[in-house]
């Protein structure tokens, strides 16, 4: 079964009752979950009550953090480079949370647009929220 990394923009859908909720509910029951640590600084930034940033940090907790050794952040540069030389831009947050999918070999659940640039232009696996289950693949 191929892991999930879910961005910033399908959590937040997700704590509202959104689109993704069964992709995301069945990759959490299956522990097909990475996190890429900086969807944690963007969730539990933004505002929420004491026991919302509570429970986000306790789900988030128990969930296996994508790589984040040197060679990770290189391959994020390098992304970044090849998609500015292929005329898209794309923040150093986003093409991180890109470069883990793309070293998992997963599947990425966002609503950020960029993402649908960037799949079409390298090797990135995407799933659309509501789209149904995920790809089982390895």
């Amino acid at each position: 079964m191929s892991a999930l990394v879910v961005d910033s923009s399908s959590w937040i859908s997700y704590f509202d009752g959104g689109a993704g909720d069964s992709l995301i509910d069945d990759a959490l029951a299956e522990g097909r979950v990475w996190l890429p640590p900086v969807v944690v600084a963007e969730l539990l930034s933004g505002r929420m009550s004491s026991r919302q940033r509570r429970e986000i940090e306790s789900l988030l907790a128990d969930l296996p953090l994508c790589a984040l050794d040197f060679p990770h952040w290189v391959r994020v540069g390098l992304l970044r480079a090849t998609l500015l030389a292929k005329g898209v831009s794309i923040s150093t947050p986003d093409a991180h949370v890109a470069q883990c999918a793309l070293d998992l070999g997963a599947l990425l659940l966002s609503e950020d647009g960029i993402f649908g640039h960037v799949a079409r232009l390298v090797p990135l696996r995407l799933v659309a929220p509501g789209s149904g289950p995920p790809d089982r693949s390895p």
